[in-house]
């Protein structure tokens, strides 16, 4: 087992540039920190590159098979939170491929910005049972920091797929699954409206823009949610979740 007490350790300044989209994309790794996604990813059997533990940690956790030990502020240099965890790893990056039969509930998410937005409605499609989350074109990566930690670990439960909307939406009409995008304009339903089927496919926007012309102009249908009090819309993400368990009830 290694131990590591300096930050400037090489494998610490690589693993440091995990914080970057262009570190993860150039590895083809990313970092999950604390315990419950290391259990996470562990339980799901998830080659780990890395499994980085302090003394401290260790010797409470014995079981823990760590690859390597680092001194307290290695630690915290590793960490993107306020309180470093006492244990880090460092994973493979998944890129499934989208099945070519598009049938089943899927969400996509059109130039989805927020960390926390996106790693909220993965987390929802998980528990609501659908079967990928498919981030397109400016959308956030996947794996930023902040969307893993909103995940809480839904990356191993449910498939995540990047790539470009409008090349994909006729794949899921030649497969007859409906596409619905998100916008209030004249061919939109309210949502309670749109008929409950075994596939389908649903369009979440950009926080400020919504979803692109482009993209509504292939979708099937477009619905909404009403806005019953004052507010002036709704977070893309709880919206997401009350359209995914609309086409689950």
């Amino acid at each position: 087992m290694e131990r590591i007490t300096s930050t400037n350790n090489q494998k610490i300044k690589e693993w440091r540039k995990l914080h970057t989209a262009k570190g993860r994309k150039q590895a083809g790794l990313y970092m999950i920190e604390g315990e419950h996604l290391y259990i996470e990813a562990f339980n799901h059997h998830v080659k780990m590159e890395a499994t980085i533990v302090t003394d401290h940690f260790l010797e409470k956790n014995s079981h823990i098979e760590a690859t390597v030990i680092v001194s307290e502020s290695v630690m915290q240099s590793l960490s993107q939170t306020e309180t470093a965890p006492g244990i880090i790893a460092i994973l493979p990056i998944e890129q499934p491929i989208l099945p070519s039969q598009l049938s089943g509930k899927y969400i996509l998410l059109d130039a989805v910005q927020d960390p926390g937005n996106a790693g909220t409605i993965v987390r929802t499609a998980d528990a609501a049972g659908f079967d990928g989350v498919i981030f397109g074109t400016g959308s956030v990566d996947a794996f930023n920091d902040k969307v893993v930690r909103s995940m809480q670990g839904s990356q191993f439960h449910i498939p995540i797929y990047r790539v470009d909307l409008a090349s994909l939406i006729n794949s899921f009409k030649e497969a007859g699954t409906p596409v619905y995008g998100t916008a209030l304009d004249e061919r939109a339903k309210r949502h309670k409206e749109i008929p409950l089927t075994e596939s389908v496919a649903i369009i979440m926007g950009n926080e400020g823009n919504g979803v692109s012309k482009t993209v509504l102009a292939q979708t099937d249908a477009n619905v909404y949610i009403p806005i019953i009090g004052k507010a002036e819309s709704l977070n893309v993400a709880v919206a997401a979740s009350i359209l995914m368990y609309h086409f689950v009830n």
